[in-house]
């Protein structure tokens, strides 16, 4: 949970980082996860950083689709573990503790068991989701036995059940006896008309001058002393039973306890495995509820220290009032120059950008829109603020100095470097050419630089050097006022003679102190002021583009669920028709049975069949066939044979939309991808038909015939090769029907091997037809497997 953080700690101060790790140890629940947060700090290792960030991603999925994780508050257990170890007995506060934890663990479990059916990819959490055992035989024990705040049960032993049930029926004696002195007569002995206990034994409150009228034993009396506490010598034996009773209970339960820690002291290994497994899922559970708090999102990492912010917010800000950015290094540029008035922003530009980066390389998500990219620095060196040291008597510029000087000595090419008000607190010429020559160095060793400045100097440095950019903090001149806008490729200018000019100062003053600026200077200014407002202008144009472009992505989406709603809406027509037609299929498929049925049932009781009857059951047949035939005709069925023929790239209409389109992708064996226009849909193979192609016939039933044809030209063999599976199935019916009216003992099926569907339905429909006696495969010189040999009965 600790980075391998090898930067200066100034760092953490300067930004203020630990008010972050402060504000995500309140989301853990567990203090071992809070002590973790407080800890944690960023690593500089790439692969770390990526693994936290996975995680930190994960448990967001995780909050987002299913909700919080359900871990409670539990103790360390690592001090009851190490007494487990040399067999020392724990008390019942400690194994509640672990029953708490195991407890906790079954709840996980139980919590991410459909973790896949709600497609939530949990891999990069699979270390400690692996951690999570737990101990059916221990947590059975432990269930039966304690609580989880340490209570034990009743149902920890048949003795103690029993010896709680003795106790407890004992007390409802006790207090019988005593209700009888606090009612009735007796009750005006006594000071109040209450039982209450000392020293573990009931006692009634007798007042002074009755003391000896009930007998028994004194065991106190009040601070005025008009009051003593007093046994009744009637219920001395109930109580001394109740003393035994309670010293039992004692001795049971710390029977009972030596069993459960000798018991625990097993499965030690898997406890700890436990618990650390918690704490581990309680911290980033936690990272991930910062990340929802902070309305923060998943920053992509770059390999070479590049950073680009979109929309960056500081998060330690109110956010109805922060200003969010773009800011950008190691891409088009790698030093940034940042001009401005004060207070306008610069510096809190500059913490942005660094606790930005500190959040992401501890495994945080960051306050900035999606997208936004950083890297992973070695160190991240900062200068920014008042650093005077009074005991070394130090100016301000001094300590500045101090500061960069051992920046510029330790830095490299795998560091990132912010300076506030670089080259200020001494004089404005020399310390320009100083900031110059300071930024010159830094550059030389290829470190990613942002650094804010007041020198007029430094921003045609912008200008002269390769990857460097101007910056500048955005002033409003109407309201006098900064926006805390950061406009990146435009420098700050000054802005004192308009501000001279809107608090009412003469004009005929302000216009001499602008002749006397030198012209170099009025030609830098008269640059910025066109540079501003071409940027102005190509912001609100972009920010208008942005605009547009979300709402026809959204008009789109909205298109898109409306297309998608509809083809649901067909899809379940399709398959409501086609459930109708099966059973109307399957109703005339029970009447032809019922029609050879009863032609068999004269023949067998040696009744003639007249060859009217057999026409008449032919003729019902056939309009059975007829039937069968118009459902054939029916669009759905004609929907359904057209959805076999179609391949990627195919032009296809679509019969719900009534629209063409082409195949773009084959999604599963009904469902294809389909293009049309700028729309891609997923559709099934029922809704598809295939364009600028000849409807196939009907295909026949191949009859081949070995014996000659008998005199209603029914055939010996029935040929089903090269057939789907359903039009097999289909003329295996037919084909058998009309053996059986014709008369046919034995007929061949032939199937073929292929991949055994067609074969295993033939001979499951045998075995189905109760008009088959026997079948079996051929011989071998007469197709083997490939055939089926039928009796009939």
């Amino acid at each position: 949970m600790i980075g391998n953080f090898k930067m200066n700690p100034k760092i953490i101060e300067k930004l203020e980082y630990k008010r972050i790790t402060n504000e995500l140890s309140n989301f853990a629940i567990t203090e071992p996860a809070k002590k973790a947060a407080r800890q944690l700090l960023p690593s500089s290792d790439y692969d770390e950083v990526k693994r936290m960030i996975a995680q930190t991603q994960t448990l967001s999925n995780i909050l987002r689709i299913k909700g919080p994780l359900p871990i409670t508050d539990f103790n360390d257990v690592q001090t009851s573990l190490k007494r487990l170890k040399i067999k020392a007995d724990l008390n019942s506060t400690e194994l509640g503790n672990i029953f708490l934890v195991l407890d906790l663990t079954q709840d996980v479990n139980n919590f991410i068991a459909d973790f896949e059916d709600r497609e939530i990819d949990s891999s990069a959490i699979s270390e400690y989701l692996n951690k999570l055992i737990v101990p059916t035989e221990l947590y059975q024990r432990l269930t039966r036995a304690i609580s989880s705040d340490g209570e034990i049960l009743d149902s920890a032993s048949p003795e103690l059940s029993r010896i709680r049930k003795a106790i407890k029926a004992n007390e409802a004696e006790i207090k019988n006896k005593m209700n009888s002195f606090i009612k009735g007569k007796n009750s005006q002995y006594l000071s109040e008309q209450i039982i209450t206990i000392r020293d573990g034994r009931y006692v009634v409150p007798v007042k002074q001058a009755y003391k000896n009228k009930f007998g028994g034993v004194i065991h106190d009396q009040s601070a005025s002393g008009q009051t003593i506490f007093v046994e009744p010598e009637t219920v001395l034996t109930i109580n001394n039973r109740q003393q035994n009773l309670q010293a039992e209970e004692r001795q049971e339960v710390h029977r009972i306890l030596k069993e459960l820690s000798d018991f625990s002291a097993n499965y030690i290994e898997e406890i700890e495995g436990d618990a650390v497994a918690l704490t581990q899922l309680d911290f980033l559970s936690a990272k991930s509820k910062l990340a929802k708090e902070m309305k923060a999102t998943e920053p992509l990492l770059t390999q070479n220290q590049v950073l680009n912010l979109r929309q960056a917010r500081h998060p330690l800000i109110d956010p109805q009032k922060v200003v969010a950015n773009d800011m950008q290094l190691g891409e088009e540029f790698d030093t940034m120059l940042i001009t401005g008035p004060n207070t306008g922003g610069k510096t809190i530009t500059l913490k942005t950008m660094g606790l930005l980066q500190l959040m992401a390389q501890s495994g945080l998500f960051i306050t900035a829109a999606e997208g936004s990219k950083v890297g992973v620095f070695n160190e991240i060196y900062a200068d920014i603020g008042d650093e005077q040291s009074i005991e070394q008597s130090l100016s301000t510029f001094s300590s500045h100095m101090d500061q960069i000087i051992k920046i510029m000595k330790e830095v490299n090419n795998e560091d990132l470097v912010l300076i506030d008000e670089l080259g200020a607190g001494t004089d404005p010429e020399e310390g320009a050419s100083l900031a110059i020559a300071i930024l010159d160095d830094l550059q030389a060793k290829g470190c990613k630089i942002a650094v804010t400045t007041h020198y007029p100097e430094l921003k045609l440095y912008g200008y002269n050097r390769l990857r460097t950019v101007n910056a500048s903090m955005e002033f409003d001149l109407e309201s006098l006022s900064p926006t805390y806008k950061l406009r990146i490729g435009v420098p700050g200018q000054s802005n004192a003679f308009a501000i001279a000019r809107q608090l009412g100062m003469d004009a005929q003053v302000v216009e001499n102190a602008q002749n006397l600026v030198k012209d170099e200077n009025s030609d830098i200014n008269h640059m910025i002021d066109r540079l501003t407002d071409q940027t102005k202008q190509a912001e609100d144009l972009r920010e208008r583009l942005a605009t547009d472009v979300a709402q026809s992505e959204n008009l789109q989406k909205q298109l898109q669920d409306g297309l998608d709603w509809y083809q649901q809406q067909v899809e379940r027509q399709l398959e409501r028709a086609q459930e109708k037609a099966n059973e109307i299929v399957a109703k005339k498929r029970q009447q032809a049975d019922k029609i050879i049925a009863n032609l068999e049932q004269q023949q067998k009781s040696g009744a003639l069949v007249r060859t009217n009857k057999v026409i008449e059951a032919k003729g019902a047949l056939n309009s059975l066939e007829r039937e069968s035939s118009n459902l054939a005709k029916n669009k759905v069925l004609q929907r359904e044979k057209r959805r076999h023929h179609v391949n990627v790239g195919d032009t296809v209409k679509v019969l719900s939309y009534g629209q063409m389109g082409q195949i773009t992708k084959k999604l599963s064996d009904h469902e294809y991808e389909v293009q049309i226009g700028i729309l891609k849909l997923k559709v099934s193979d029922r809704d598809i038909e295939k364009t600028g192609t000849t409807k196939k016939k009907k295909p026949e039933v191949a009859v081949r015939s070995s014996r000659g044809l008998r005199a209603n030209n029914a055939s010996s063999e029935l040929d089903l090769r090269g057939q789907r599976y359903e039009e097999a199935m289909t003329n295996l019916d037919r084909y058998i029907d009309s053996a059986l009216l014709g008369g046919l003992n034995t007929v061949t099926i032939i199937h073929g091997i292929g991949t055994g569907a067609i074969r295993n339905g033939v001979q499951q429909y045998l075995k189905r037809n109760k008009h088959v006696k026997s079948f079996n495969y051929a011989n071998a010189n007469e197709g083997g497997t490939g055939a089926t040999i039928v009796q009939f009965k």
